[in-house]
């Protein structure tokens, strides 16, 4: 079903609760593979990918390049879901995830819509709560989820786009292009750390 596709630079320490999160998809048969697009790290972040049974890709310093080699890695999941080394999906991601997927092939609508999950950061007053209340508002507003919200596409609907293109902003490029009416709004959420760390 769903091939995930990770950017990572020096993210050692970052990618162990990312992908400890995701066992629970794949002993349900819902995550197919995981893709690290790594832009040259100096720590032991391959090692964590060899360890976890990912696929390990040395791409691009480019975010964009480095997204989209990870797509054309992603093999086995007719589903792509990008996410940040760091973020946490929350307990009841896979059963969101898989009525998402199951309305959509019903529907015909693979091809046209796309999901994010809800923002949610750790840490105890203010300011983790301001920052989740803007993400939402942004939105609301906007329709346009922050990248670090993860995005869920199929591979049809991202090759109809044309994928990440090249540079650091990629990703809000890919989000601006799907527009505020093929972006689902998930339920569950990815857990970021404090914004104030």
């Amino acid at each position: 079903m769903i091939s995930v596709v990770i950017p990572t630079l020096d993210s050692e320490r970052e990618i162990v609760p990312t992908l400890a999160a995701l066992v629970s998809g794949a002993a349900a048969g819902i995550v197919r593979d995981v893709v690290l697009a790594d832009g040259g790290s100096s720590d032991e972040t391959e090692a964590v990918a060899d360890a976890a049974g990912c696929i390990f890709i040395k791409g691009e310093k480019d975010l964009g390049l480095r997204l989209r080699e990870g797509a054309r890695a992603a093999a086995r999941g007719e589903w792509l879901l990008f996410l940040d080394p760091g973020g946490i999906l929350e307990e009841g991601w896979i059963r969101e995830v898989r009525k998402f997927l199951d309305t959509v092939g019903r529907v015909g609508h693979a091809d046209r819509r796309a999901a994010t999950f809800r923002l949610a950061f750790e840490g105890f007053g203010l300011t983790p709560r301001l920052a989740e209340a803007t993400a939402r508002a942004r939105l609301t507003l906007t329709g346009r989820p922050r990248a670090e919200q993860g995005l869920l596409i199929s591979k049809l609907l991202y090759q109809k786009l044309g994928g990440h293109q090249k540079g650091e902003n990629a990703h809000k490029r890919l989000i601006a292009k799907l527009g505020r009416m093929r972006i689902v709004k998930l339920r569950s959420r990815v857990l970021l750390a404090d914004p104030e760390e």
